[in-house]
């Protein structure tokens, strides 16, 4: 099983692992820094040994990794993984932004339901079953949850069950809630964020999220 270490250690940038396994182009590293899709969040971008990923995905608790077929890494070999932290960082940033207002929603929106969610580079997305405008309510949201970013608060991760991978971001005071990305220490880190509405059929309200630089 591969060891997480962005979750550990979600800045580090650069990181010295050991090859586990080799089929075709995919291999498998004993410790990672890079990120591979998971509750919407995309994968890094970044390199092995200098040689560019291609894919990044989950099998169970593993992490696959697809390079050029003609990689040239075996099994044993100590490698170099570096990660591109602009992207990453942002991605840190965007996540928590929409982990914040999804929680600001699940409170003052009783039985509305998240039926999807994506986070890129550029913007952060929640999708939710719901059956009238949510534009009236977006300044509202976006004011209360700038005041949690702007208050700097401390975002605190931890396991709920470490064999299983289960994990959990909380803010003291605020809210504890399970989720297995990568996040930013503090909220201040984010910045004011902005908040739009976008119609994506009937029944369903889609608010993009993003950052306001």
């Amino acid at each position: 099983m591969t060891k997480k270490t962005f979750w550990s250690d979600p800045y580090c940038q650069r990181h010295d692992s050991f090859i586990t396994s080799v089929q075709g182009a995919d291999v498998t590293l004993d410790s990672t820094i890079f990120f591979a899709f998971a509750g919407g969040q995309e994968s890094d971008h970044g390199t092995i040994q200098g040689l560019p990923v291609l894919a990044a995905c989950r099998n169970g608790l593993e992490i696959v990794y697809t390079l050029a077929p003609d990689h040239g890494l075996s099994p044993g070999r100590q490698v170099t993984t570096e990660i591109d932290w602009a992207r990453r960082y942002r991605l840190m940033r965007l996540h928590f932004a929409a982990e914040l207002v999804l929680e600001l929603f699940n409170r003052e929106l009783k039985g509305i339901d998240k039926v999807g969610a994506h986070i890129a580079e550029n913007k952060a997305r929640i999708d939710f079953a719901w059956d009238r405008s949510i534009a009236p309510l977006l300044p509202r949201f976006a004011e209360d949850a700038n005041r949690i970013i702007s208050s700097d608060l401390e975002i605190r991760t931890g396991f709920d069950d470490e064999a299983s991978e289960r994990r959990y971001w909380e803010i003291e005071g605020f809210s504890r809630v399970p989720c297995g990305g990568t996040h930013v220490r503090r909220t201040g880190e984010i910045g004011p964020i902005r908040l739009k509405r976008d119609n994506i059929g009937k029944g369903k309200e889609r608010v993009e999220i993003y950052l306001s630089e």
